[in-house]
């Protein structure tokens, strides 16, 4: 079977190379020509995907990364997994258009195209299927198979990888859904077939949504039991001692990656724009957690003021710039807006992250390479994310002022979120 994958990032390449695990032959597609470079290298800048893994598939001839749609010619199944951030608050499906008017000319009888990036309800039937048809010049769900299966996928989650996770899926008819439903099949150790793409596309905003929601939640807790006076952190481990009625969400400095700072907007911009009505709580989080990084450097600057020292000029390391532990997925996260308000107030920044790609590190930060480098002459260390492969506890040890955002220290010098 041969097997297209568009978008080799986070979520398509565990999908090419769970492909090529079961016996397919794998094109993945990318536009983006560095990407493509190290792919062809057997480089993966993906965490969960190794170079071993990479340098296999791409030597056993399984798996060619490049950037030409010629490529796809004969495919069996193309999976789209491309990104569809928000611009100006608004959907942008522009890499899902792309994509489909790249593929469709080499769609033949009985392929099966599935989306997979994450959009509003209706994606699927109203945009990608017109867009395939009018370049194949084949009928969707008589000639060819069109189907929507949300990605689950979780950077860094050794228990729940992209096998491990069950999979939704979802076709444009009953015919379609038998497609993708077998082909998956092959992938994944648990499919959970849907009636429709709509109810498949809802089905990943409400995930993520309900994260979104609850997180929110947490994060305003976390600001106003600070200002009570309360350990608002020993009162969520105490609330999770409760087998039923409750699930444990923590507070951080905001949300980041692919999802949790898009996915909700997408279902409020549909609800407002076809029903005309606002979604109340999707706006209301998105105003608490979108201002998480603010209340992050408020509390920042009362540390350094409560030492008699200004943000103008003094040494701040951030530890961990990705939006989750041990993955260099730094897409929508929190310590971009972090460094860019301790920029405006002068403040000289370092950061700490062995994940991050390169061409992705924040202009202005300097990279530092080790804790050591981050304490040395530091004011303040403010921590972010907290990744398995950096020793934090030398913070305490070595009694540097830190901010923890996400209650992995304590001790004297630290003050937490």
């Amino acid at each position: 079977m041969k097997t297209v994958v568009v978008g080799q990032g986070y979520v398509g390449l565990p999908v090419a190379m769970r492909a090529v695990e079961v016996g397919h032959d794998v094109v993945g597609i990318d536009l983006d020509r560095n990407r493509v470079g190290l792919l062809k290298a057997g480089s993966s800048y993906v965490d969960d995907i190794s170079d071993e893994t990479l340098a296999e598939a791409t030597g056993g001839g399984r798996y060619l990364a490049t950037l030409d749609y010629a490529y796809a010619e004969g495919f069996d199944v193309a999976v789209i997994t491309v990104p569809t951030p928000l611009r100006d608050s608004l959907p942008d499906l522009s890499f899902i258009e792309q994509a489909a008017a790249s593929l469709a000319p080499f769609i033949r009888g009985g392929s099966t195209v599935v989306l997979e990036s994450t959009t509003y309800p209706g994606t699927t039937d109203e945009l990608l299927v017109p867009i395939l048809e009018s370049g194949s010049g084949l009928v969707a769900g008589v000639d060819f198979f069109v189907g929507y299966s949300p990605e689950r996928i979780d950077p860094g989650n050794k228990t729940w990888g992209f096998r491990e996770t069950p999979k939704v899926v979802s076709g444009m008819n009953p015919e379609s859904l038998l497609e993708v439903q077998a082909f998956y099949s092959q992938l994944v150790d648990s499919v959970v077939p849907v009636s429709g793409t709509r109810e498949a596309e809802l089905t990943k905003l409400l995930e993520n949504t309900f994260r979104h929601v609850n997180i929110a939640l947490v994060n305003e807790l976390a600001i106003f039991a600070h200002q009570l006076g309360v350990d608002v952190w020993e009162s969520i481990d105490a609330a999770s001692s409760k087998p039923f009625g409750f699930m444990k969400f923590t507070p951080g400095p905001g949300v980041g990656g692919h999802c949790l700072p898009v996915d909700p907007s997408y279902l409020s911009w549909q609800v407002r724009k076809q029903l005309g009505k606002s979604f109340r709580f999707v706006e209301l989080a998105n105003d608490v957690n979108d201002h998480m990084p603010d209340y992050v450097v408020q509390r920042a600057m009362t540390m350094l003021n409560d030492r008699s020292r200004a943000v103008r000029g003094a040494r701040i390391a951030l530890v961990g710039l990705a939006y989750k532990p041990n993955t260099g997925d730094i897409r929508e996260a929190p310590s971009a807006r972090v460094i860019e308000l301790l920029t405006a107030l002068g403040a000289d920044l370092g950061g700490l992250d062995s994940h991050v790609e390169e061409h992705r590190w924040p202009q202005g930060v300097e990279r530092l390479s080790t804790l050591q480098d981050a304490m040395a002459g530091a004011d303040l260390v403010i921590v972010l994310t907290h990744h398995a492969d950096v020793d934090l506890e030398a913070l305490v040890a070595e009694g540097v002022p830190v901010f923890d955002a996400r209650n992995v220290l304590t001790g004297p010098s630290v003050q937490r979120l």
